[in-house]
């Protein structure tokens, strides 16, 4: 008889506890303030990590300068734990709402541009010139990308947005700095 009374007692404390539970998850629903509609993407700021990359880095630091506002930045990083990859990220949202971003690196070309871009490859001949130099186009399953190669630095410009986009941008890289 015992058993089947304290069997019962925790079937109870059971939904009691569910009950205190639900109420509680109720309270902080009705009471913290939330926005479906708002953005999930939080505008940051990039001046510090462009001036450290353009003051560290063995390269001159591409960063975009004249984007208008509806471009907002979503991401940077600058890494130079590696002496042979230092690496420069910056990734921005679009005014179409898509994901434009720059990477840079000192390290081969060949495999960090897959890298960076997931698997793109070459666009057959094509070439896009921005900022009055000449980029490769790059294609692939996740990324299209504009690509300079040059001695000790390669550039890409890559992202989910149109061609345009990424022209855009790549025209507004201002390369700076390096050693």
């Amino acid at each position: 008889m015992a058993a089947d009374k304290r069997g019962n007692k925790t079937v109870r404390d059971l939904v009691l506890s569910m009950a205190v539970i639900g109420a509680v998850a109720a309270l902080i629903y009705v009471f913290i303030p939330h926005d479906s509609k708002a953005d999930p993407t939080k505008p940051i700021t990039f001046s510090v990590e462009l001036g450290q990359a353009r003051r560290d880095a063995p390269y001159k630091v591409a960063g975009p300068e004249g984007l208008p506002a509806t471009w907002r930045p979503t991401s940077v990083t600058y890494s130079a734990a590696d002496p042979q990859a230092v690496t420069w990220h910056i990734g921005f949202v679009d005014p179409e709402e898509q994901y434009v971003g720059v990477e840079q690196s000192n390290a081969a070309a060949e495999p960090y541009i897959k890298d960076v871009t997931f698997g793109a490859h070459r666009d057959g001949g094509r070439t896009v010139t921005a900022g009055g130099l000449v980029w490769e186009r790059y294609a692939g399953p996740k990324y299209n990308a504009l690509v300079r190669k040059e001695q000790g630095v390669t550039t890409v410009v890559l992202g989910t947005g149109k061609d345009a986009e990424l022209t855009t941008m790549a025209a507004a890289l201002k390369e700076r700095g390096g050693q």
